[in-house]
């Protein structure tokens, strides 16, 4: 039996992530939907909303059809996925030409929430089977695919509103996103049974495969995880950092032009660039983390972030907003690439894919309250700006949790220990008698 290539299968969860990370670019709908809705009232919290229902169905589907990806596989996932995203995105057109905000939170929102969940799952635990000597690495790629969207499809997005109309947008990126999201799914595939890269070189004496890899620190299944104090730290940490990255990313047009005078073409152009920094955070930081490890990038996550979020409202420069959002971003989704990892390293990957959906129910959570309480408090108090320092103060929360985080890994750590001389002692025994 032929295996497949498995740089193949990371290229086609590339295409997958690339055509559901077009979400990232909602705020170039912001401001064409609320001329559209002028004479309904539809506010900046109403449209926001949209994005927020897509991550909270993101989350749900994620978290229910994760054991749907462990029994059936990654291809048929990602065929469903292609399904009700391409669907929902152009359907949407629909919804805008009936100017029908309900009809676009249920189009857009619920059909292209449950694409972006359901796409989003399918191939990562199956990437960390096929690079078990490249975990961080391997799912960066992948989730990088999520992050780079924006800086593809935003310039697009804004020239099509801008030539064709808005409706007729959503049916151009529905089409073309099934098309690119079907075919990608046609190659994914799980290993075959006892398969192990070249990596995992032949033991001279024994002849048996020998990993490069750290033991991991368990192995349990989805049920049994959720069971565990870790499982809680990991979703809160997750949360924080989604909560808040999100916030940003969601009304970075309107916060570049409201707040730092760019010009609406140029903060496109913004939107696009800090999708390149989102993608390259995910890349780069899901690689650092097999090096620095994966608690060792999170602290750092959440370190860097306090002082940024606190310095954002403070400066006045175009360049140092830029600057500082940059890093931000790169945290934001260096987050999203090093938790599958990371929950490889803490549970195994006997369920991978399955306890990955349920932690992605802190993306559900996430995406609706740092949105809307952004959009909230643009509303009250006329600045998006307004709501960063509180972003920094949900970090100093959320580097305490990590330090929990990592005293539990320590204690673990000590248990498995014990065991292993255990049962060094018990097999010393037993050969002395």
């Amino acid at each position: 039996m032929k295996v497949k290539n498995r740089w193949l299968i990371a290229l086609c969860a590339v295409g997958l992530h690339i055509s559901i990370g077009s979400v990232y670019a909602w705020s170039n709908f912001t401001d064409p939907l609320l001329e559209i809705g002028q004479g309904q009232g539809w506010t900046n919290a109403n449209v926001q909303l949209t994005f927020s229902i897509a991550i909270l169905f993101l989350g749900l589907s994620a978290a229910f059809l994760g054991h749907f990806v462990e029994k059936h596989g990654p291809r048929k996932t990602g065929l469903i996925a292609a399904t009700f995203f391409g669907i929902g995105i152009f359907t949407t057109g629909f919804a805008v030409k009936m100017e029908s905000l309900t009809m676009i939170y249920l189009t857009y929102g619920v059909l292209g929430g449950i694409g972006l969940g359901t796409g989003y799952i399918a191939p990562v635990s199956t990437l960390v089977k096929w690079f078990p000597d490249r975990r961080g690495l391997a799912t960066g790629l992948a989730i990088m695919g999520f992050g780079f969207a924006a800086a593809v499809a935003s310039p697009i997005m804004d020239y099509l509103n801008g030539t064709v109309g808005v409706a007729n947008t959503f049916f151009i990126l529905g089409a073309s996103y099934f098309v690119v999201m079907f075919l990608s799914s046609l190659y994914l595939e799980k290993p075959p049974e006892g398969w192990a890269p070249a990596s995992f070189e032949a033991d001279a004496g024994s002849g048996e495969k020998v990993s490069k890899q750290p033991e991991d620190l368990s192995q349990l299944t989805a049920n049994e995880a959720i069971k565990t104090k870790r499982f809680y730290y990991m979703w809160f940490m997750l949360f924080i950092n989604i909560t808040c990255g999100i916030a940003v990313t969601s009304a970075a047009k309107v916060l570049a032009v409201d707040d730092f005078g760019m010009a609406v073409a140029v903060a496109a152009t913004f939107v696009g660039a800090m999708g390149v920094m989102n993608g390259g955070g995910r890349i780069g930081w899901a690689t650092a983390s097999d090096y620095l490890g994966r608690m060792n990038t999170w602290t750092i996550f959440f370190v860097l972030q306090i002082f940024l979020f606190f310095l954002l409202p403070k400066v006045s420069g175009v360049m140092a907003f830029v600057i500082i959002s940059a890093v931000i971003y790169s945290c934001y989704g260096g987050g999203f690439a090093a938790i599958p990892a990371f929950i490889g390293d803490v549970f195994g990957t006997k369920q991978l894919g399955a306890i990955h959906g349920y932690i992605l129910t802190a993306w559900s959570a996430g995406g609706l309250a740092g949105p809307l309480f952004a959009a909230y408090m643009k509303d009250v108090t006329g600045s998006y700006a307004n709501s960063l320092i509180y972003f920094s103060g949900l970090m100093v929360v959320a580097f305490f949790v990590s330090i929990l985080m990592r005293m539990e890994m320590n204690k673990l750590r000590r248990q498995n220990e014990l065991k292993k001389k255990s049962a060094e002692n018990s097999f010393e025994g037993a050969k002395a008698i």
